[in-house]
């Protein structure tokens, strides 16, 4: 062996050596209890503000060195005082409920203040109501029970169970033999029928609505699909030795729907107006029609099944003629879960946000002529409208982006004029922002921070911005005392050698630059949201436990991610498997050049749901970078997973790029390390997806390790599953073996 050779193997052999002695039981420890150890430490930084409806004041809440303080803030006078005397209401609290009541932690769940100083609470399974003024609190009221299971998300109701009074409150509609009818209220009569061509396969629901003149009911007429259900096995359940079958609704993408027309039937002539379908023939869904104040028109939403198409109509209850009034079309998708409509009290015209120019943006259309201006624009990305103000002609909305070189996530509140004149950032300090009004938009309390800086909470003028009043600063001494440290916010360029990527490097409490540290990515990715942090947080969940063990932990926003722009994000058509992996490779790669502690050539991956699929498919398809994957509750083959997500994203009809995003078919490519996770219950990925995987490798001859957690939903896999990813990657990342599990109890 030359001396280059043996310089290398001893080079190799001392970072052996530093990487090894990481993953200790100290490690562990550490990294168990890392979470309680930053728990409350932060003070004045959890600001929670609400404002008071009719006035111009706010009470708020935050955590002190004395326990929780209420606070109520004149925004007129900018004074700020107690809300009541803490002591006072705790004891008149615990002689009333028979419970011991702490005066620094009160427990006043869904707290609201009232214009006339009345406090409402609820507590011990009671709402209470103590008079501000008067110092007094009631007796309280017990809460009402509500019987019988609560219904799934997933499930679609069938419409058939509303009762509907009249306006005149004398009658009332319902569902009888797949038609609708009325009768006197308070009878069992069955009256007599408002509609006679209802049947199994086309009937009407009851949940509809009365036109302003309250002549007229609109509702819909459904066509009813097949229902989809999954069966879920609880192995172990508390109650009994036996196991439970559960069965769920649950469309998955291919699925036949409910179509949906809608219909206005004539109280007096008993005279049912259905119109034609031809502008909302292919539907995913059509909306309930909503009356327009000339109780004339009616207003819905058509979503076409593949999502290309979206229209907003206008249906002539008289005529039952259809008029499309907006149209959005895209050739990859159409993002209908973010738009947002208003309709003007004149009923002329609608405000309405769209992707149409690369952003998310507002543009005000005449109703009658169908013609548009652009409100917003410049690279903003709108986030919400939180208020339209037709007096004065002027909308407040939150945006991101367009902030020079500020993370483009973070998000301010505007105000601007109808015409789209006169923009102002009402909250113009770097930072993410988090805004409420009075309710006639003349202030706002406003709370921003950044990963790195610390909250501070302020009260505005709703008009120019101006800071009226710091409410709160935050101070994190105590946990700057506990060795707390932020992560780093890193950006390099993506794939293209352009884009700014925006992630976070996350380093052990006990970091030392001399070793030399493997690297996890936690990854929860796809569409429909960005995902890094961006707020002041003392313990990051998914990073900060993990890198105490010995690694730098990091996290990103690659493309097919969301709130950057829609070709950012569109990345992911009929291609969700690309997970933004080039972007995130490079990102990882420009850290490690940066900081040679970090070892891009051992790097693993982590994820749940979305996140486990995009984990998996890190080892299937980056298996050159990537070393090992922790996969929990995968939707690991698009077809098997909810119908609104994939459908949204893949399109539909099912055609050849479900099979090529799935790590199902795909899983023969495995040639890394690989534990999958998976809830016996997990009622928003069907488990049998993670399964399938299951299957696949076994019959592809692959090792790998699975965890079933009896009686888990959806889930990362709980303390079990946990631990079980620490040793996952001690094991394969730092190549040391984990200690034993009894040792860490002592």
């Amino acid at each position: 062996m030359n001396k280059k050779s043996c310089l290398l193997a001893l080079l190799t052999l001392s970072a052996f050596v530093e990487t090894s002695a990481q993953g200790t039981a100290d490690d562990y420890r550490r990294a168990f209890a890392i979470r309680g150890k930053y728990t409350n430490k932060m003070l004045n930084g959890d600001v929670r503000s609400h404002a008071i409806d009719g006035t111009h004041q706010f009470w708020y809440t935050q955590t002190t060195a004395d326990g929780t303080a209420y606070t109520l803030l004149d925004a007129d006078g900018n004074t700020a005082k107690p809300l009541f005397d803490k002591g006072k209401l705790a004891k008149q609290l615990a002689q009333k409920s028979g419970a011991e009541v702490n005066e620094n932690y009160l427990p006043l769940g869904q707290a609201r203040v009232s214009k006339d100083n009345k406090l409402s609470f609820v507590h011990a399974n009671k709402h209470w109501t103590y008079d501000l003024s008067s110092e007094t609190l009631d007796d309280g009221q017990e809460l009402p029970q509500f019987g019988g299971p609560q219904r799934h998300w997933m499930e679609v109701p069938d419409e058939k169970d509303a009762v509907q009074p009249t306006p005149d409150g004398k009658s009332e509609i319902y569902f009888k033999d797949n038609n609708l009818w009325v009768r006197d209220r308070g009878t069992d009569a069955a009256g007599s029928a408002l509609t006679s061509n209802g049947d199994s396969t086309y009937y009407y629901s009851t949940y509809g609505t009365f036109s302003p003149n309250g002549r007229y009911f609109a509702t819909v007429r459904i066509k009813p699909a097949p229902k989809h259900y999954v069966y879920y096995v609880e192995s172990s359940p508390a109650n009994q030795l036996q196991p439970i079958l559960h069965k769920q609704e649950y469309a998955k993408p291919g699925d036949s729907l409910n179509f949906r027309v809608p219909v206005v039937i004539d109280l007096q002539t008993k005279r049912v107006v259905e119109p034609s379908t031809d502008l909302f023939a292919h539907q995913y869904y059509v909306s309930a029609p909503a009356w327009d104040k000339n109780s004339e028109t009616l207003t819905f939403e058509y979503n076409e099944r593949g999502h290309h198409c979206y229209r907003v109509l206008e249906l002539n209850a008289q005529t039952g003629k259809v008029r499309t009034l907006i149209e959005e079309t895209s050739k990859t998708y159409v993002n209908y879960s973010r738009q947002y409509r208003y309709d003007f009290e004149d009923g002329k015209r609608i405000l309405w946000s769209s992707e149409r120019d690369n952003y998310n943006n507002l543009y005000l259309y005449d109703r009658q002529t169908g013609k548009c201006k652009q409100v917003t624009k410049g690279g903003y990305y709108l986030r919400g409208v939180q208020h339209v103000d037709e007096k004065n002609g002027v909308i407040y909305f939150s945006a991101n982006g367009n902030r020079g070189a500020e993370d483009p996530y973070f998000i301010h509140y505007y105000r601007i004029d109808l015409n789209g004149k006169n923009l102002k950032c009402l909250t113009p300090e770097e930072g993410y922002h988090s805004a409420n009004y009075t309710d006639d938009y003349q202030y706002l309390v406003d709370t921003y921070s950044t990963v790195t800086t610390p909250p501070t909470t302020v009260l505005r003028s709703a008009k120019d911005g101006k800071i009226v009043r710091e409410i709160a600063k935050a101070d994190i001494s105590k946990l700057q005392a506990e060795g707390w440290q932020a992560p780093e916010v890193f950006v390099a360029k993506g794939r293209d050698d352009k884009t700014d990527i925006w992630g976070l490097i996350q380093r052990p409490s006990n970091f030392d630059s001399n070793k030399k540290y493997p690297v996890i990515e936690y990854i929860y990715s796809g569409p429909g949201d960005q995902y890094v942090p961006k707020t002041f947080t003392p313990w990051l969940w998914n990073m900060a436990d993990l890198a105490e063990l010995g690694f730098i932990v990091v996290q990103m926003d690659g493309m097919t991610t969301s709130f950057r722009t829609k070709s950012f994000e569109e990345v992911c058509y009929k291609n969700l498997k690309d997970s933004g992996f080039p972007d995130r490779i490079a990102w990882i790669k420009a850290a490690a050049a940066k900081y040679p502690y970090m070892d891009a050539d051992n790097v693993g991956i982590y994820g749940c749901s979305a996140g486990g699929q995009e984990a998996l498919g890190a080892v299937l398809f980056h298996g050159d970078f990537y070393k090992a994957a922790y996969a929990a509750c995968g939707c690991h083959d698009n077809r098997m997973d909810k119908i609104w997500w994939n459908e949204q994203w893949m399109s539909y009809p099912i055609d050849s790029s479900y099979a090529e995003c799935s790590n199902v078919e795909n899983a023969y490519r495995l040639e890394r390390p690989l534990m999958l996770v998976v809830g016996e219950l997990d009622d928003n990925v069907d488990p049998a997806s993670t399964m399938q995987v299951v299957n696949a490798l076994q019959k592809a001859g692959k090792d790998f390790e699975l965890v079933v957690i009896p009686g888990a939903h959806h889930t990362m896999g709980e303390s079990f599953g946990e631990h079980k990813r620490y040793d996952f990657f001690v094991k394969n990342l730092l190549g040391v073996n984990p200690p034993k599990w009894n040792e860490l109890k002592k």
